[in-house]
């Protein structure tokens, strides 16, 4: 099973666009299961100051995090940048997860990064230090980090991958990340 993650919890937001793309190419290219886990869509019950008890996670994180996290043994992670790093409620996810079932969530799986910017660096920066918290939780991610960079004009007003080169490109990663 593979989990492709978008990393924005802001509605009508541009991330969604590129995990979308993965989720299809991947769908195209392997038979392997794929699922497509938006931040966006995600309830907000969880955040609390007792999040950090597993005999107080709410029901809701449990439910994502049962179908999302646990079966995978792959992720695709495509995040926006934030503020020179990657957004604050994927952190919070992952610190969310991780107080129950810990060594089931990331330890020995893959993850492949996908960086999204309207500016120049396509998340380099922030993948670099997502790499650095799944890499401490054991999971091994695929060297090859893709950054998108201005990406406002690669898509089309209803949210579509329209740039050819972008497209090749993703399928290029798509495909050495199944290989991986």
């Amino acid at each position: 099973m593979i989990t492709v993650i978008s990393g924005s919890n802001r509605m009508n937001n541009r991330t969604l666009s590129f995990a979308r793309k993965y989720v299809e190419l991947i769908q195209e290219l392997t038979d392997e299961p794929v699922q497509l886990f938006d931040m966006s869509n995600m309830p907000h019950d969880w955040m609390h100051d007792a999040m950090y008890s597993e005999q107080k996670q709410a029901e809701s994180l449990a439910i994502i995090q049962d179908k999302y996290i646990t079966p995978a043994q792959k992720f695709i992670f495509v995040t926006p940048e934030y503020n020179g790093s990657y957004p604050g409620i994927v952190k919070l996810f992952i610190d969310g997860v991780s107080v129950r079932n810990y060594t089931t969530n990331f330890k020995n799986k893959k993850a492949a990064l996908v960086g999204v910017a309207t500016g120049r660096a396509g998340n380099l920066r922030g993948m670099d230090h997502l790499a650095d918290s799944l890499n401490h939780m054991g999971a091994v991610t695929l060297p090859n980090r893709m950054p998108y960079s201005s990406v406002s004009g690669l898509i089309d007003t209803d949210g579509n991958i329209v740039d050819e080169e972008t497209i090749k490109t993703i399928r290029k990663h798509v495909e050495e990340f199944v290989k991986f």
